[in-house]
């Protein structure tokens, strides 16, 4: 499945390289993090594919849950096999467009408004959140933060563990994109 969303990016990006600047990464950063008095759960994925259509603002990012990397090895095992389980939902993915104009071209960071779909565990979901996006030397940095609430797609957090797992999850995104033309 991981493989055709990325084979239909790909596709994306080349039908639409000679009408459109796109900017695209297959090594960006996502980056979760949960936070109580019991316990702090942090895991990073640095193999995120993301795609942004300047000229359609638009953007859209897809990643393997199992890409995730937890200090702790248990917990990753948790993680993919409790949780998110990966085996049955390998990918996470998030498709949406910024309505702000945006001049990208005078080298400052920009703010914007982004609202899209979330894929994850199954489950589509609306989000709407903030980011930045500044473009330097040709690469277009984005990032982005929101929070996440596991129950929001159906992902259940038994009792037992209930208490070491944060109810709202905080989610950041990084992407340092490059040019992709003709």
């Amino acid at each position: 499945m991981l493989k055709n969303t990325l084979l239909a990016l790909a596709l994306l990006v080349i039908c639409n390289a000679g009408r459109t600047q796109l900017y695209i990464t297959t090594n960006g950063f996502a980056g979760f993090y949960s936070k109580t008095p019991l316990e702090d759960i942090k895991a990073e994925n640095n193999q995120v594919f993301a795609v942004v259509d300047v000229a359609k603002k638009s953007l859209a990012f897809s990643m393997l849950l199992n890409g995730f990397v937890f200090p702790k090895e248990l917990m990753q095992e948790h993680f993919n096999e409790n949780y998110v389980e990966s085996d049955k939902y390998p990918k996470a993915t998030f498709t949406g467009a910024y309505t702000d104009d945006v001049d990208l071209g005078k080298g400052q960071e920009v703010t914007l408004h982004v609202n899209g779909t979330l894929t994850l565990h199954g489950v589509s979901k609306p989000v709407a959140t903030t980011a930045t996006l500044h473009l330097t030397g040709g690469v277009l940095t984005g990032t982005a933060s929101l929070q996440l609430v596991p129950a929001d797609f159906n992902i259940a957090i038994p009792g037992l563990v209930k208490e070491k797992i944060a109810s709202k999850i905080d989610v950041h995104i990084t992407i340092n994109c490059k040019p992709r033309n003709k």
